[in-house]
């Protein structure tokens, strides 16, 4: 057998024994977070991604009349469920949430683990020039959860990322930065 002849095989034996990657794995709630920050504004906005083994308890627990529809009323009641489970401090001073907009697909997606639930979050700020801390805690209990976080890069130039830094499993963020006169 010739040399090009040995490599297809090979390469086909190869592509036969390989799984596909997959965007997350089937049994966990995916919170993925992205923080914004302006001077007047931090916009924390949640993407919450159960998989296909865990949605059926995400479901329960967001459509509480258990009629297979996840109602205003129901979505509202979820959003405020998982911002109090979120905390932030700024220097350590805690500071509060307010609830922005919110999206869910349907029942249907929800349950073949693409579906993503998006919540938007706001702290209120006047950011003067100094040095800032920003701590993020998600106290979300769900042993089924992983969370991913992230800062983003701010759009104003006065304020600048010095360092980020996560716990091992990132359900704890800081942020440091700073902002110029």
């Amino acid at each position: 057998m010739n040399y090009a002849m040995t490599m297809l095989l090979a390469a086909a034996g190869l592509a036969t024994t390989c799984s596909p990657a997959g965007a997350h794995r089937l049994d966990e709630y995916l919170q993925a977070t992205v923080i914004d920050i302006t001077r007047q504004d931090i916009a924390v906005t949640l993407r919450l991604t159960p998989g296909a083994d865990v949605a059926y308890g995400v479901i329960h627990q967001i459509d509480s009349n258990g009629d297979g529809i996840l109602s205003p009323q129901e979505q509202q009641a979820y959003g405020a469920w998982i911002r109090q489970g979120l905390s932030f401090s700024i220097n350590g001073n805690p500071v509060s949430l307010t609830t922005g907009g919110a999206a869910f697909p349907s029942v249907t997606t929800l349950r073949t683990g693409s579906g993503v639930i998006s919540l938007c979050f706001h702290i209120t700020t006047s950011l003067t020039p100094g040095s800032y801390r920003l701590v993020y805690t998600n106290h979300g209990s769900d042993p089924d959860m992983v969370y991913l976080v992230n800062g983003l890069l701010p759009h104003d130039r006065a304020i600048h990322i010095q360092r980020q830094q996560r716990s091992v499993n990132q359900s704890t963020y800081e942020l440091d930065f700073t902002v110029e006169p």
